[in-house]
């Protein structure tokens, strides 16, 4: 064998996978496939920002690509500059086999000036364990890429001074706390990239439900059909492959807990929505979960002309008196040039729950309403499964459309729909459920819409019929 041949070969294997590498970049969602939601990930100016994602559904690529973004002074939709930076993974192999690797793949070799390694040569670095690798950026300067692993422990990630941290895969609370420090003072940011495995943890509480109002707090949902490089076949075949209880969080990127979720068919993509000025003809009413210790919540509530419901602004606030929330209500309703009827009283649907005096006052919360302008109806319908079951019809109707639509501005409704799980006995957890009791006892006053049911051939049939007996005189 000529071993100087073979030698040319392997030289020339080499050139051929650098260049790739130096192009993969460039055309990173380019042509005729493009992943919106790497995108969408890309353009977010939040500095907070995560990707809950199904394996394979191209969560990590984007957490890599934005660090190559970062380092080289090429990113496409914020200012550039010089950045030092940590990637973190959960073990020094997770590293060597997931993150490090995709962000080789990445970036240009033309643009790494040196790579410092813990283990192994850095003339073949994606096979050892890197500490460091020095970027040049195009703005001048050099960035610095950091390697972290959680396994080190929350000492390890104390001192520096950063621009960005990247998690890949979910990292211990405390670490998470510790790198959040260390982007304050430069103003820097996190992003993670994960599949949620392990249940409901902190990441789903603080980042998924943003449970403090985080303004800097954004997140995003990555499924199988999300990848455009993913075939329907392939999609098909992993989905069969896994376990039925695997399904929600390996290919949808959902958060599960044992029950799973009440409302499985909420989907922020589709049921939140930015707000628009509603038409008046639209307006229908308020309804109202009250509460003294525990919050009152009260939504607004209107419907278009082809019956889809728009939950259009929000009241939620605990510890407070009946004036208090009357008086908040009427804020928003005046706001939104709500209607009144012909007394000047605005009209809502509240918890029957309402006529009961309480030891704080000989009125009841119906009559205090009343006495500030709002005339409450407590008749409504309290049937908990018949409710959630008229919820799912909103969300989802037969034929896959949504009838539901949330402003993004009524923030505690969404927050409980996503909070919402089955519990023992097939029934759903009582807690933080105000906002989604109100929901329920409005959507129960709607008539269930003949375009929400998809009819068979025997039941076009049987109404073909019915019209034909209908129609015959009889003398």
């Amino acid at each position: 064998m000529d071993l100087s041949l073979v030698g040319k070969i392997l030289k020339l294997e080499k050139t051929i996978n650098l260049r790739h590498n130096e192009s993969k970049l460039y055309f990173y969602n380019k042509g005729g496939k493009v992943h919106k939601k790497q995108i969408k990930f890309h353009k977010c100016k939040k500095r907070n920002r995560w990707v809950f994602g199904g394996n394979r559904s191209g969560k990590t690529e984007c957490g890599a690509v934005e660090v190559v973004y970062l380092a080289c002074g090429k990113h496409p939709y914020k200012q550039n500059r010089v950045t030092e930076g940590w990637v973190v993974s959960l073990s020094r192999q997770v590293q060597r086999d997931v993150a490090q690797r995709k962000i080789l793949e990445y970036l240009p070799a033309s643009y790494i000036e040196k790579i410092v390694m813990v283990s192994g040569d850095k003339s073949s670095a994606e096979d050892g364990i890197i500490d460091f690798i020095l970027v040049r950026s195009d703005v001048g300067g050099l960035s610095r890429i950091g390697f972290k692993s959680c396994d080190q422990g929350r000492e390890k990630f104390q001192g520096a001074s950063l621009d960005y941290v990247w998690f890949d895969e979910e990292p211990p609370f405390e670490i998470y706390l510790e790198c959040k420090m260390r982007v304050l003072d430069k103003c820097g940011e996190i992003f993670g990239t994960m599949t949620p495995l392990k249940g409901l943890t902190w990441v789903y509480n603080t980042i998924y439900l943003n449970d403090r109002a985080d303004e800097e707090v954004w997140c995003e949902t990555m499924e199988w059909a999300d990848n455009p490089f993913l075939s329907k076949k392939e999609i098909e075949n992993m989905t069969k492959s896994l376990p039925a209880e695997e399904i929600e969080s390996r290919r949808y990127g959902k958060f599960m807990q044992n029950g799973g979720m009440v409302y499985s068919e909420f989907d922020e993509n589709i049921h939140v929505i930015e707000p628009f000025a509603v038409p008046k003809e639209w307006q229908d009413t308020i309804s109202i979960d009250p509460g003294l210790h525990n919050p009152l919540s009260a939504h607004f509530y209107a419907v278009d002309f082809d019956g889809n419901v728009y939950v259009v602004a929000e009241h939620y606030e605990a510890g407070q008196t009946v004036q208090h929330h009357a008086e908040k209500i009427k804020e928003i309703a005046r706001k939104l040039n709500w209607h009144t009827d012909g007394n000047g009283f605005y009209r809502a649907l509240i918890d029957s729950a309402a006529n009961q005096r309480t030891l704080a006052s000989e009125k009841n919360v119906v009559e205090l309403f009343y006495e500030n302008q709002i005339l409450v109806n407590p008749k409504v319908n309290k049937d908990l499964f018949a409710g959630i079951s008229v919820v799912k019809s909103y969300l989802k109707t037969a034929d896959g459309r949504s009838r539901l639509f949330i402003f993004k501005n009524c923030v505690n409704l969404i927050r409980e729909i996503k909070n919402y799980w089955w519990g023992d006995g097939d029934v759903p957890i009582k807690k933080d459920d105000h906002s989604l009791d109100e929901l329920r006892y409005y959507l129960m006053t709607k008539p269930i819409s003949k375009q929400t049911q998809v009819k068979n051939e025997i039941q076009k049939d049987k109404e073909k019929m019915a019209r034909a007996l209908k129609n015959r005189r009889i003398f």
